[in-house]
Order: C-alpha cells, then structure tokens, then sequence
C-alpha cells in the first residue's frame, strides 16, 4: 500500500430481504415533510410505492412527490425538484429506485438551499457546499452505480451536451440505504446487464492503476470474480436470490471507496461514457460497455503488468509460455467473452453516435491523469472511432 489516505463511510446499510421496516428505525431521525424521490412508475407497479408510502404514513411524514427522475437525471428535473422542496419546505429526500433517483436525490439535497446556480456551482466549478444539505436516504431498486453509499451525483445538460459527476464530501452521502435484492428481480434484461457492466466498470476503473503489491487490488479481484460468477447465474434465473443479492453488495463495494484506497485511479472510460451519453441519451452501463475494449487496448502497452495480472486472477487464464502482451490480451478477448454473453452493447454506432459527432464528444470528455497513460483529445477521437 502506497501513500497516506483516510478513510471514513457514514452511510448505514440495512441489508437483505426484510431490510424495508428498518425504514421505520431510521424516519424518526428526520423531519415531518419528506420529499419522495422516485422514477417512471415502476415502483408502482411492483408494489414497493406502496410498501414505503405506507411506512412514510404510519410514521406521521407530509409526503411531498417528486416522480419521473429518468435515467440520465437532467438539470431541468433538478430545478423543478428545487421547485418542490422550497415551496413545502421539505427536510428530508427520500430517493427509491436506481442509482439515478440516488444521484438526484443528493443533487436535490446540495441545491435546495443554494443561492447560486447549482450546475454552474457544482458541475462546472466544482465546488463544495456552503448551504445547509438536507439529509438523504436511498431504498434501492436496481443495482449498479453504489451512488446509495457514496458522495457521488450524475447531473446531465442537454443545452451545453455535457453530462458531469461530482463526488462531493462525506456530509451529501445518503444517511441509510436500505438493500433488499428481490427489489432487484423486476428489472428487464437489459437494465440488470447494465447495471452488472457499471458495477465492473467501477472495479477496473480502481484497479487498472498503479504496479504495487496493494492490498485493494486483491479486493478488487475477488469482487470482478463473484460478480462474473453471480451474473451468469441472474442470467439463468433473474430470481435467483444468492446472485441478486451478491450482485446488489459488490455494487455496493465497487464504489464506496474502500478498494480506491492507497491508489491512484483511472476513471476515463466513465469520461468518455458519460461524454458519449450526454450526446445520445444512451443507457449509462451501455455507453461504457461500448468504449471500455478499444479504450483499454489503446492503455494497455503502459500498464502490461496489471493486464497480465488481471488475464491469470479475474479469469483463471493458465499464461505460462505466453509474453506479457499475448497474457494481456487473452484477459481482453476474456472479458470481451463476458461482455457479448451478457449481451452488452459493444459499438456506439448502435447507441447513436456517428463520425459527426465524434469531435464534440471528445471536446466533451474530461481528461483525468490517475491511470496508466494520459489521453490527448485525439486519443479520445481514435477510441471513439475504434468503438463506431
């Protein structure tokens, strides 16, 4: 382990099939006018609405709704949840469904009471908090970002074709989550693959990076493996409790930042994904299926070793005899393997971009200097191209 670092998660966890009346442990911390965050309508369908408004009632809380947060959250839902909290004076979110409800709602939470422009102040500058946060909880319904035990939050805008994430401070993490992976068995096909694709995403993003014998790297590799293990068993039975429920938890430690420790970290494919998204409106795990391949051919020559490494412990790839190279691009051709089984979305052509776009998306892609080589925008325009 390398380097000095602090780690600290404030985020209680309830966790497992009969997690939902820990709802009731928790409401009494907060206030009366409760401001229910959720999505298009799904939860309504499935019964948990009902479920959560039920324990809201019984617990005495104004219910305030702030339905429709769509996938990709924008900066126009975010102002009209502002809307609705400034003028019911709300002072507690409540967000159930995905990792997008959750990024909303902790976006909600630091904008409330901003008396500055909350995209200008967070996604653009970048800046902290100055205002009182109002307290968040998650009760999660698809697994996949780990935003329900995180400071991070996804806000997208069409106008400027930018889709931005801010990882704030540890006061803007959700205050509980509660995780109960039938919750999960509902979610089409293509959602659940999506969400598996971010959660490994999340873990190579951590893990390509750095050459010492880190403690977080062997984390990682075992996270990669019950994930690959459990997805392929979610694909047989998408009720198949033990793979729902490993799923939902290794999402959960992809990205509450424990296997980030002692580390630098990548993070580009995410940059380029959510540049890609921000022009298409494409499914979040989608867009980073689409680019991952020709973006980590492109890095791996500067990182032989970890590739080499990831090819033996992530997929049990016998490399005696084989170089450096050919091992690294056995786990490639492995984890290509993994991605078509699950049916994931391996060109951006098929997501909606073509050549036209390509300069805007890479001018839209933040560089970030944590991983094994720093792109220049024309790296980006080649692996854009690469990934038509």
């Amino acid at each position: 382990m390398l380097g000095n670092f602090s780690y600290v998660n404030a985020t209680r966890l309830y966790f497992g099939d009969d997690s939902l009346k820990y709802l009731n442990k928790e409401l009494p911390k907060y206030g009366k006018n409760v401001q229910l965050v959720y999505g298009g309508g799904s939860i309504k369908r499935n019964g948990i609405y009902d479920a959560v408004v039920e324990i809201l009632k019984k617990n005495g809380k104004n219910i305030f709704e702030d339905g429709g947060v769509m996938p990709n959250p924008t900066v126009e839902k975010l102002a009209e949840g502002i809307k609705t909290a400034r003028e019911n004076n709300v002072d507690f979110i409540l967000a159930v469904g995905g990792g997008s409800c959750c990024d909303y709602a902790k976006a909600l939470s630091v904008s409330v009471n901003c008396k500055e422009d909350p995209w200008d102040k967070y996604y653009i500058r970048f800046e902290d908090p100055d205002c009182e946060i109002i307290p968040v909880g998650c009760v999660l319904t698809m697994a996949g970002t780990g935003s329900e035990m995180n400071a991070g939050s996804v806000i997208t805008n069409h106008a400027q074709k930018l889709k931005i994430g801010h990882v704030f401070k540890d006061n803007v993490m959700p205050k509980f989550s509660i995780l109960n992976p039938v919750f999960t068995y509902s979610l089409p096909k293509r959602q659940m693959v999506s969400g598996i694709y971010d959660i490994f995403c999340h873990i190579c993003e951590q893990y390509f990076s750095g050459n010492d014998d880190n403690t977080s790297d062997y984390i990682a590799e075992g996270l990669m493996k019950s994930l690959i293990n459990s997805s392929y068993e979610a694909l047989k039975n998408p009720e198949d409790y033990e793979a729902r429920s490993n799923i939902m938890w290794t999402a959960t430690w992809a990205l509450n930042t424990l296997i980030s420790r002692g580390k630098s970290t990548d993070w580009m494919v995410h940059m380029i994904g959510q540049a890609v998204g921000a022009y298409t409106d494409a499914t979040h795990g989608m867009t980073l299926a689409a680019v991952t391949l020709p973006y980590y051919r492109m890095i791996m020559p500067y990182g032989i070793k970890k590739f080499r490494r990831f090819a033996e412990q992530v997929w049990q790839i016998d490399t005696n005899g084989m170089t450096d190279e050919e091992a690294a691009e056995a786990g490639l051709i492995a984890l290509e393997t993994w991605m078509n089984n699950l049916d994931l979305c391996l060109s951006t052509g098929e997501l909606g971009v073509n050549e036209y776009m390509i300069d805007g998306i890479a001018n839209a892609t933040i560089i970030l200097n944590g991983g094994y080589k720093v792109l220049s925008k024309d790296d980006v325009k080649q692996i854009l191209r690469e990934s038509l």
